[in-house]
């Protein structure tokens, strides 16, 4: 058995055990695994080896692939963030530099690069955002944000949250109301909406 993913913010956690353990893990009618999600208050998502590779295969060709998009770079440059931790177009534009020198396929000139790329990516986001928000529908960042739908989202619009950034502005008790909203699932997206906060702030 071993944890694939850990994550503090949404509280759950992949799992992936042998196969021939896979039926005893979860239990009858799933049993043992509701057992250890009350007992840890944790989501717990048990699965095969198999299954937990190709998830993370899928995985870390669809952020291989965001990053060669956003950034305009090849196949290799992607794959290096990939494999460095990197997630997200935030955390190159504003973590530390010394964390991007520090990698051996890097130099000076490649980390400027790709921190001024990432920075107009996050710049032309911004401005789409605000000329989203001027006509009433929810930003691009708040409907891909991780957890949330369409549907909420343009509730969230219609209270005047269009953008991620609003979101993040909100508290569990502002959401109150919202159908289809409990204050977990409110105070998980809010968590997710400020997440590029704490990237900043450690950049700072």
């Amino acid at each position: 058995m071993r944890v694939l993913v850990d994550d503090d913010d949404t509280h759950s956690m992949d799992i992936a055990v042998a196969e021939e353990k896979l039926s005893q893990a979860i239990g009858r009618g799933g049993q043992n695994i509701r057992l250890a999600s009350e007992l840890t208050g944790w989501k717990l998502n048990i699965m095969s080896e198999q299954a937990a590779e190709e998830k993370s295969e899928a995985e870390t060709t669809e952020l291989r692939d965001m990053f060669m998009k956003a950034l305009d770079v090849d196949a290799d440059v992607a794959t290096i963030l990939v494999q460095e931790g990197f997630s997200s177009i935030e955390e190159i534009a504003y973590v530390p530099t010394s964390e991007l020198v520090s990698i051996e396929e890097f130099n000076d000139d490649i980390v400027r690069e790709l921190r001024n790329r990432a920075r107009d990516v996050l710049l032309t986001q911004a401005i789409a955002r605000e000329e989203t928000a001027s006509d009433g529908a929810p930003a691009e960042d708040l409907l891909t944000l991780e957890g949330m739908d369409d549907d909420l989202a343009k509730r969230l619009a219609a209270r005047g949250i269009r953008t991620r950034e609003d979101l993040a502005d909100q508290s569990v008790e502002d959401l109150e109301g919202i159908e289809n909203l409990d204050g977990a699932r409110a105070g998980t997206l809010i968590m997710a909406a400020r997440a590029h906060w704490f990237v900043e702030g450690a950049a700072s």
